[in-house]
């Protein structure tokens, strides 16, 4: 597998990104193109409105039941490292932060970790600025 790092860690899911929703896109701007060139315009504009649904439900299903749950398990996984780095529970420090943060600190190693962490805390780095500052990606290739 390729190295991951702040740069290349974004994921896509082919069937979803490169092929229903360019479909579903070429077919509202063809629903609305026909509005303007055919007749009648009623069942044209219904076309289209139709279609931005199936757009609009295909992107916010599919992204709202992954992304609550996946977020759950992040913030479990950062409890459940914290412990093992600090032996003691995390609920304190993990109120202090915010999941962009705790996110970004999933991709350090145990050593950036505790620095990071301690950064995050007291200079309130956000998650884009702890990604960032980690030099050794640590990879997650089990994201949705």
């Amino acid at each position: 597998m390729k190295t991951q790092n702040y740069s290349n860690h974004t994921k896509f899911y082919a069937p979803h990104h490169f092929i229903l929703l360019p479909l579903l896109l070429i077919l509202q701007i063809y629903g609305i193109w026909k509005i303007f060139t055919d007749e009648p315009q009623i069942l044209w504009i219904l076309f289209s409105v139709i279609i931005f649904l199936f757009i609009y439900v295909a992107v916010m299903m599919r992204q709202h039941y992954a992304l609550g749950n996946q977020n759950r398990i992040v913030r479990l996984e950062f409890k459940q490292r914290y412990f093992e780095i600090f032996h003691q529970r995390s609920d304190e420090v993990a109120d202090r932060l915010s999941f962009g943060q705790i996110a970004a600190l999933r991709f350090a190693y145990d050593d950036e970790f505790k620095i990071l962490l301690d950064k995050a805390l007291n200079q309130n780095l956000s998650g884009k600025e702890i990604k960032k500052a980690i030099t050794k990606w640590r990879p997650d290739h089990n994201r949705v």
